[in-house]
């Protein structure tokens, strides 16, 4: 059959397709990016925040509609929004045939395959099958994980690859939901991480981008302390790879030997990304979250001290209940002193089924709107002083592609550019046919457009 995937989330959802992409592959279905014409479409949810919520339930009506007089005969339902919402989906979208849950993962065959004139209803097989997974799991306080033989497609650049080193999250943050939909942390062995890396490698792959709910605790819910830099080192020794890059620290977690690593390790990219939420010590309580403002600016010294030309990108929340004037002001100024190269804010998202839900969303949404705003301009600010004080200099870039704006233009990234989240640099004065994805150069920046940086490529 064919059968046509749609990814929606953070890249550790985007694995957990690939891998369900590749499970399917093996077992002789023809994988199709087109829903029309299509026998099973797969949509793999995100749940994290509303707006993800809305998303997924656009998308999943979108690809019902191929249903209606179309090649689709099941739809099928996977990740986090179907482990949330596993019981209600099925009750409020009759179209929906299958729900998987983010254990649901190794069923994805049985879904495609099972019929429902040979075995009843697909729906009642699938929750029986998902039900005995999680009691199992459950069973061993274990979650599913894949290895370096799991079968799977990628679907990113050929010259990158996401590689996620742990399922699962311990912490109890009160506005998150993911230690519920992901159960708790387990890490992957490093042989089958570095297993995986050579692999990917010798397959063309530049870019390696480790991922995890907390990359830092790698190897920790194993009692193996040191476990992260021990694996760096490692995988600074594939031959092939030429940029290793972490997502996804944790500001208490992040210690010395790790900083150390990415120092040391000439593969691994300068480039911390460090979610710190907030810098308010009385909302950081709040939320759950340890350290507070001293303690960030300390840990944040240390690494620029250790790392001098390190990247260092975050995100923080707003409207955190009973956020006040003068907390959201003591953020506004903690972005402006650390001067941050990457800042993602979120308006937060009072959910369900989180400890900050018992709470009351007392900020008002237009209030979330407008700080959101105001920290998103100070950043522009910040940001194009960074940028003023780059022109002129010498960076490696990394080349994604040819600019979908101008076909004069080449998208490239340096060090201190994540894929799909973080600005890119933009190459001109050059012929395009001669910069092909994948390639490194050397280039100068020249100068920069909003949060874009501008370069022209070195003889």
């Amino acid at each position: 059959m064919k059968i046509g995937f749609v990814s929606l989330g953070c890249p550790k959802n985007l694995v957990d397709t690939e891998i369900m992409l590749g499970l399917t592959e093996r077992a002789g279905h023809e994988v199709t990016d087109q829903a029309e014409g299509a026998d099973v479409i797969v949509v793999n949810t995100c749940a994290f925040i509303d707006k993800a919520k809305e998303e997924s339930v656009e998308t999943i009506l979108e690809m019902a509609r191929h249903k209606e007089g179309g090649t689709c005969r099941r739809l099928i339902v996977t990740g986090c929004m179907a482990e949330r919402y596993r019981e209600n989906l099925q009750k409020q979208m009759p179209e929906i045939d299958v729900v998987l849950g983010t254990d649901g993962i190794p069923d994805i065959v049985r879904a495609i395959d099972d019929q429902p004139r040979t075995v009843g209803t697909p729906v009642q097989l699938l929750r029986d099958s998902a039900a005995a997974t999680r009691s199992m799991l459950a069973a061993k306080k274990l979650n599913y994980l894949y290895d370096a033989s799991t079968p799977r497609r990628r679907t990113t650049a050929p010259h990158l690859a996401y590689v996620k080193v742990a399922e699962g999250c311990d912490y109890a943050c009160a506005f998150c939901i993911i230690p519920t939909l992901r159960g708790g942390y387990r890490s992957r062995p490093a042989d089958s991480i570095v297993t995986e890396a050579r692999a990917l490698a010798k397959g063309g792959v530049k870019e390696l981008i480790l991922i995890s709910q907390d990359t830092t605790m790698y190897g920790l819910d194993r009692e193996e302390r040191g476990a992260l830099p021990r694996l760096l080192h490692a995988l600074n020794e594939v031959d092939g790879l030429e940029w290793i890059r972490l997502l996804y620290l944790y500001p208490t977690t992040i210690g010395g030997d790790t900083i150390d690593a990415i120092a040391d390790c000439d593969k691994v990219c300068n480039y911390i990304d460090l979610p710190l939420q907030h810098a308010a010590k009385t909302v950081l309580k709040r939320m759950g979250r340890p350290g507070d403002r001293a303690s960030y600016e300390r840990l944040l010294e240390s690494i620029r001290h250790r790392v001098p030309e390190v990247a260092l990108r975050t995100t923080f929340i707003v409207g955190f209940p009973s956020e006040t004037d003068e907390e959201f002001s003591e953020l506004c100024d903690f972005v402006e002193e650390l001067r941050f190269d990457h800042v993602g804010v979120f308006t937060y998202s009072h959910e369900e089924g989180t400890r900050a839900f018992a709470l009351k969303d007392d900020v008002p949404s237009a209030t979330k709107i407008r700080r959101r705003q105001e920290l998103m301009l100070r950043q522009r600010e910040i940001v194009k002083r960074r940028q003023a004080e780059r022109v002129g200099q010498h960076v490696r870039l990394l080349v994604d592609g040819q600019s979908e704006e101008h076909p004069l233009v080449v998208r490239a990234r340096s060090a201190g550019q994540s894929p799909e989240i973080d600005p890119v640099t933009y190459l001109t004065e050059c012929d395009p046919s001669q910069f092909t994805p994948g390639r490194f150069l050397d280039a100068e920046i020249v100068g920069s457009h909003d949060y874009d940086l501008l370069a022209r490529p070195l003889p």
